[in-house]
């Protein structure tokens, strides 16, 4: 499986020497990633508190994600 393009999903960012240039929602050091993982035991409201991260930029990542 290919490697998954992120620059295409407008609510994460990937830049150089934050956090090794993994990709991280936009304006913060929070990895996609960690969002993604956590989303497999928690609900998204949990997610949310845990994580300081809004309904919507969860929303789109997997908008991208069902997309690809």
């Amino acid at each position: 499986m290919p490697a998954l393009d992120w620059s295409q999903c407008s609510a994460v960012e990937s830049v150089p020497g934050r956090l090794g240039g993994a990709w991280v929602f936009r304006g913060t050091r929070l990895p996609v990633a960690t969002v993604i993982e956590n989303l497999e035991d928690l609900s998204i409201d949990e997610v949310m508190e845990q994580f300081d991260v809004s309904r919507e930029e969860i929303a789109a990542v997997l908008q991208f994600l069902n997309r690809v």
